[in-house]
C-alpha cells in the first residue's frame, strides 16, 4: 500500500486464493476470535450456571470456529478492497526467483506466469517447525495450524512446547474442559516475561487444571487409532485423546531461488536483512516473519512500510521502536514492555515497583474481571518508566495508555503524568494512577 499510494507500479503474487497469509487465515485472526468465543461461553455459564449442562451439550467446537471463520472472511474482504482500491495487481500462485529482476510464478492449473521489477519484497512468513520424527500427517497429531481444523473437542491433550503459542492453546482448551499436560523444555514459562508475570500465568494455568511439565525433552510422539503416547528423556509416557506440537516456527523461504542469488538463510529459513530491510542482494527486501524476530503482525506491518520507503525514497527514515509491546492472549491475558525486574537489577538500576491489583478497581469491580494487575517500574532518581507489566482482562488494550507516555524523551516519559492527569472513573486505565502512587509511596 505505502508503495501504491507513493506512485510505484505493484503487484502482489500469493500462494492462496485469499489474501490475508497466515496472520488471517491460520494463525493471530482466527486463534484469537476462537479464544473470544470460548470465553463468551465460559462467561454465559458462569453467569447462568442452569444453563452449563445444555450449552456445553449443544456448542460444538466446530460452531466455535464458525464464528472464527465468519471473522476470517472480513479481514479478507476488507484487505481485497486494499489492493483494488490503490490499484494493485494480485497474481494468484507460487514466486520463484528466475534472475535478480524476475521472478516466475507457477499459477493454480499449472500455468506460468514471468514478472519483471526494479525491486522486490519478500513477505512468505512462516510456519510451525516440524521436527523429524513426528508424523503430523495422523488425524491425532496438530501443529498451531492444523489445530484450528479440529472440529470435536478432545477429552485430553499434550501441548508439546510452552512459548507464547502453546500457552493460548493451553488456556484455551481447559476452559472447555480438555484435559491439558503442558510439556516445557525450559525451567519456567514464559521467562522472556517479568518473573511476577510468570509466576501468576503459572499459578492460574494450574489454577484451572492445567498440569505443567517444566525441563522435559521428547524423545518420540507414538501415535495410536486411540490415543498419542508422548515419550520423555525423563523416562515419563503421556498418554493423551490428541497432541499438539507448539515448539517454534520456521520461515517460508525455501523454493524461493535464493540460493542462486546469494541471500543467506539461517537454519530456521529465515532470511538475513539490514537496517532498510535489504538482503545481500539490495533491491531485493524481506520482511515480517521470514527475516525472524519479533515475528508479530503489528510489526510485520511497519517492516513492509519501512521497507517500501527504502524503494521509494531511498533511505530508511524509521525503525521499528525500540520497545514493542508484547501481547499474550492466554486467560487472563498479558501484556509487557520495556525492562523486567530481573534485567534492571543485573544491570545496577535503581528502580521502584508500583502495583494496582485490578481486585481494587471500581470498573473491575463492576465488570467482574477482578483477576489480574498492572505493574509499573521506575527510575528512583528520575521518576523514568522503564517497564510496564500487565497481566488481567484487556491488558493488550492497557498496555497502549503507559507505552504512550514510556515512548517519550525524558522528561516527558515520567511516572508523575499518571498522578496529575485525570482519568474517566470507573475505568480500567484508572489502574496507572494507582500504580503511579503506589510506586512513589515507596520513595523516601
Amino acid at each position: 500500500m505505502k508503495a501504491a499510494k507513493s506512485g510505484r507500479k505493484v503487484c502482489a503474487v500469493e500462494q492462496g486464493a485469499l489474501v490475508g497469509g497466515a496472520c488471517t487465515h491460520t494463525a493471530t485472526i482466527p486463534s484469537k476470535a476462537l479464544r473470544h468465543t470460548i470465553q463468551r461461553l465460559m462467561d454465559v455459564q458462569q453467569d447462568h450456571p442452569e444453563m452449563r449442562a445444555d450449552l456445553a451439550r449443544h456448542t460444538t467446537l466446530k460452531d466455535m470456529m464458525r464464528v472464527a471463520t465468519n471473522v476470517v472472511s472480513k479481514q479478507v474482504q476488507l484487505r481485497t478492497t486494499f489492493y483494488e482500491r490503490n490499484r494493485v495487481e494480485l497474481v494468484v500462485g507460487r514466486a520463484k526467483f528466475r534472475d535478480a529482476h524476475t521472478v516466475e510464478v507457477i499459477e493454480p492449473r499449472g500455468s506460468v506466469e514471468l514478472l519483471h521489477a526494479d525491486a522486490f519484497v519478500i513477505a512468505t512468513g512462516s510456519r510451525p517447525y516440524h521436527p523429524s520424527g513426528v508424523d503430523f500427517r495422523h488425524p491425532r497429531i496438530f501443529d498451531s495450524d492444523t489445530i484450528l481444523k479440529l472440529r470435536e473437542s478432545p477429552l485430553s491433550m499434550i501441548i508439546y512446547g510452552a512459548g507464547v503459542i502453546g500457552c493460548e492453546y493451553a488456556s484455551m482448551f481447559r476452559m472447555l474442559g480438555v484435559k491439558v499436560d503442558l510439556v516445557n523444555t525450559r525451567d519456567r514459562l514464559l521467562s522472556f516475561l517479568d518473573d511476577e508475570i510468570s509466576d501468576a500465568l503459572s499459578y492460574h494455568l494450574r489454577e484451572q487444571g492445567v498440569l505443567i511439565r517444566h525441563q522435559e525433552e521428547m524423545v518420540s510422539v507414538e501415535p495410536h487409532d486411540d490415543s498419542v503416547v508422548l515419550h520423555l528423556k525423563s523416562g515419563k509416557r503421556l498418554k493423551a485423546d490428541v497432541f499438539l506440537w507448539a515448539n517454534g516456527r520456521s520461515g517460508n523461504s525455501q523454493d524461493l531461488g535464493l540460493e542462486a542469488l546469494g541471500i543467506a538463510v539461517d537454519s530456521r529459513g529465515c532470511i538475513q536483512v539490514n537496517d532498510g530491510y535489504q538482503t545481500s542482494v539490495p533491491h531485493i527486501y524481506a520482511v515480517g516473519d521470514v527475516v525472524g524476530a519479533p515475528s508479530l503482525a503489528s510489526a510485520s506491518y511497519d517492516q513492509g512500510r519501512f521497507a517500501a520507503t527504502h524503494i521509494v525514497e531511498g533511505r530508511a527514515e524509521h525503525k521499528l521502536v525500540k520497545d514493542i509491546p508484547t501481547g499474550i492472549y492466554t486467560s487472563p491475558e498479558i501484556s509487557s514492555l520495556g525492562r523486567t525486574e530481573r534485567e534492571l537489577t543485573a544491570a545496577g538500576v535503581p528502580y521502584e515497583v508500583g502495583h494496582a491489583f485490578f481486585k481494587s478497581l471500581a470498573r473491575a469491580q463492576i465488570t467482574g474481571r477482578t483477576v489480574g494487575m498492572l505493574k509499573l517500574l521506575f527510575h528512583r532518581e528520575t521518576r523514568e518508566i522503564l517497564g510496564i507489566h500487565c497481566f488481567g482482562d484487556n491488558a493488550s488494550e492497557i498496555i497502549h495508555i503507559g507505552q504512550a507516555i514510556m515512548a517519550q524523551d525524558w522528561p516527558g516519559n515520567g511516572i508523575d503524568y499518571f498522578i496529575n492527569t485525570t482519568f474517566n472513573y470507573p475505568t480500567m486505565a484508572e489502574a496507572y494512577r494507582v500504580a503511579a502512587l503506589n510506586g512513589l509511596n515507596r520513595l523516601f
